[in-house]
């Protein structure tokens, strides 16, 4: 049975040291006990605690890295089955296909394509995650080759994807020292596979014809001394796989059946020949419960829905989107033009930069940091009120960039005016739209 965290903050060493990064023992004790923490994350706990701790203090589906450094990605650690419970931990990572099959040009498109498609949102860069590479050919020199060349391309963390455990050894010494995952073991060459991930340190996919047949071979794996594992349940049509994700997740969860207590990795690449429809299914892993989904390709108007999804979903329940606090020049503004100030909800953000740009007027927006709420909420709240704003707008830098000094608030906050004059006396304090869509005819008055 799980410790609960008083159990487990008893064992700790309460030294509130903070190296954890949280600042109590107590603190990091719930995050042990509700599977947010690992272990290791303390670096005064001792031995014995540590053996006695390990287990109890593990999420029941374990957390797989791949790659290294700052460019490695986090798979599983998942302690729920629905995000509204808790939230989704470490979000799913996405996959480009490149096999050394395909002509250089191919190749080259989709590493560009892999490089250059990011998109900024809610003061983060979207795009895609890793590349999986594949030795379509049975040429070992070949798949080598096509690794050496990614490798030096990007520094993406990799998916090597073959049957040829020489081929697949090959291409680890080529990709340096990425811990690539390897794909994949199988119930004919487990050991071998097994032993080559003990043997460079890399993650270990194992490959099956059911969930049944996984939870057989995974306890092979660990006994030979793999303990990141990630799952494939062997489907290829959608139907089947949705419901093999679902079963893994419910089983490592609901029923603490650890032998399928691992992240899975999920090909809609191979369901399809239709990229709509790859898309499509990839939302639907996205949502439950992939770990790692493997694309055919990306092309931005696909990439940025499966990017937008994604971040929808692995965004903490209770914890409301929000953009950094700041100037936000739109269009181009100079001394002469207009200042709005808003909260940092990301929705409202998103929502008044975009009438403020099909206004085509030039403007400074501020935004003022409300934890995430909107107006009428962080007005509410006191979170949106004279005295945060007035101090605010100081110390943004503002008044170097603007030769004059009209600030523009929110309609529905107008019943701060009064007040906020009273704190920026030197300003004058225009009330806006209620609406935002209205900003973009009123800015051009203002303009005029």
């Amino acid at each position: 049975m799980a410790l609960t965290g008083i159990e487990i903050f008893k064992k700790l060493p309460k030294t509130n040291c903070g190296e954890c990064g949280v600042p109590t023992c107590l603190a990091f004790a719930m995050k042990l006990a509700g599977g947010q923490a690992e272990l290791s994350a303390c670096p005064h706990v001792s031995d014995e605690a540590k053996a006695e701790l390990a287990e109890a203090s593990a999420p029941p589906i374990r957390t797989v890295a791949v790659g290294t450094a700052e460019q490695a990605v986090k798979v599983g650690g998942e302690t729920v089955l629905f995000r509204h419970e808790k939230t989704f931990v470490n979000k799913s990572p996405l996959a480009i296909l490149v096999s050394d099959a395909m002509p250089d040009a191919e190749v080259e498109g989709r590493l560009t394509r892999f490089k250059e498609l990011e998109y900024d949102r809610v003061g983060l860069t979207l795009r895609a995650d890793m590349l999986a590479l594949k030795n379509e050919s049975g040429d070992a020199a070949k798949f080598t080759a096509l690794a050496k060349k990614v490798a030096e391309a990007t520094d993406a963390p990799l998916i090597l994807i073959g049957d040829d455990v020489e081929a697949l050894k090959g291409a680890v010494e080529a990709s340096g020292s990425r811990k690539p995952l390897l794909y994949a073991a199988t119930k004919d060459n487990v050991d071998k596979f097994a032993k080559l991930a003990k043997d460079t340190g890399c993650p270990l996919a194992v490959r099956a014809n059911s969930v049944a047949e996984l939870a057989e071979l995974t306890p092979k794996v660990d006994e030979a001394g793999v303990k990141d594992i990630v799952l494939d349940s062997g489907a290829r049509t959608f139907r089947q796989a949705l419901e093999d994700q679902v079963a893994i997740r419910r089983g490592a969860l609901m029923s603490k059946v650890k032998e399928v207590g691992y992240p899975t990795i999920a090909f809609p690449c191979e369901m399809t020949e239709d990229r709509m429809e790859e898309t499509l299914m990839a939302a639907a892993f996205i949502a439950k419960y992939a770990g790692i989904i493997v694309l055919s390709d990306i092309q931005g108007q696909s990439l940025f829905l499966l990017l937008l999804t994604r971040l929808n979903i692995y965004t903490d329940p209770q914890r409301p989107m929000a953009t950094d606090q700041g100037i936000y020049e739109i269009g181009n503004p100079d001394e002469n033009s207009p200042v709005l100030i808003t909260t940092n909800f990301s929705l409202t953000y998103f929502i008044v930069s975009g009438e403020i740009e099909t206004s085509r007027v030039p403007a400074y927006l501020l935004i003022l940091d409300t934890e995430g709420l909107s107006v009428m909420t962080a007005w509410a709240a006191g979170k949106f009120v004279a005295d945060l704003i007035g101090p605010f707008v100081k110390k943004s830098g503002i008044e170097d960039k603007v030769s004059h000094r009209k600030i523009i608030i929110p309609g529905y906050a107008a019943a701060i005016s009064g007040e906020l004059e009273e704190e920026l006396p030197d300003w004058e304090v225009q009330i806006g739209p209620r609406e935002a869509s209205s900003i973009s005819a009123f800015l051009k008055t203002w303009a005029a």
